[in-house]
């Protein structure tokens, strides 16, 4: 699977094996205090669906909120063991609060979804199981064939989908989406792939870092939708910058790496 397109294609495990599967489920926040009450609906609601399948816990990482959300979570979550709430002082971005969500996280399947609602959540059934031997992510694609987008705004999509089309021509392990956060990761080999970037662009690092260790990704097909409250956090001209660098960088990382190991076998 090292340079060709790695989709979804069947799911290997029986339903036995798929019955109580433990999960740990990331949610960044940052500024959601006009969400919180639905956010934490969600996830209780998530939790009763799914019970049959997966055994879910849940690490919420304020990601250094300058409104109540911070006060609201803890309000909500007292005395249901199930939650735990991660304060990091600053705003240090999405892919920072993921991957401390992930440091936190009590299983050794981990799951980041977006706090916006913006995807299913129930797809974790199905994604979490296929993370197994080389596979060490599944992400949620809305640009998989069988995925699709519902107003979301046109120019939004085209920036997403150039940005991963670049992404697929230097990444060693081509996909159709590199920029999604609803992914369900292998944590111990994620923990090795700690990004430099904390805000959105530190998502697809953190893909191309797991790629670059051998770690196999896999697409899993999902439906895009509008969030349901707030706005996009997101700066754009500072993340296309951002998105930018990380292109320039690849090739010559994957270069080092092949110069490194060509001397390797030669010894």
């Amino acid at each position: 699977m090292n340079s060709s397109t790695a989709t979804l294609t069947a799911n290997p495990t029986t339903e036995s094996q798929r019955v109580q599967l433990g999960l740990s489920v990331v949610v960044p926040m940052y500024n959601e205090a006009e969400g919180v009450a639905i956010i934490m609906a969600n996830l209780r609601r998530l939790a009763h669906n799914l019970a049959d399948e997966l055994t879910l816990d849940f690490v919420l990482v304020d990601d250094g909120s300058a409104d109540e959300t911070a006060a609201l979570v803890i309000a909500e979550i007292e005395g249901d063991e199930r939650f735990r709430l991660i304060q990091h002082g600053v705003n240090r971005g999405v892919a920072a609060a993921i991957f401390t969500g992930i440091r936190h996280a009590a299983q050794p399947l981990v799951a980041s979804i977006d706090a916006d609602g913006s995807y299913d959540p129930t797809l974790l059934a199905e994604m979490a199981p296929l993370v197994t031997g080389e596979i060490k992510m599944v992400t949620a694609s809305p640009y998989h064939p069988l995925g699709a987008v519902e107003n979301v705004p046109a120019w939004r999509i085209r920036l997403s989908k150039l940005a991963s089309q670049l992404y697929a021509v230097v990444m060693p392990q081509r996909l159709n989406c590199y920029t999604c956060c609803f992914r369900v990761y292998d944590r111990a080999a994620i923990l090795a792939c700690e990004p430099r970037q904390g805000g959105f662009v530190g998502v697809a690092e953190l893909l191309w870092n797991l790629q670059r260790r051998g770690g196999c990704v896999v697409e899993h097909p999902a439906v895009l939708r509008p969030r349901q409250f707030g706005f996009s956090k997101m700066r754009f001209a500072r993340t296309t910058m951002a998105h930018l660098r990380l292109l320039a960088r690849i090739p010559s990382q994957r270069l080092f790496d092949n110069v490194k190991r060509s001397l390797a076998a030669k010894r």
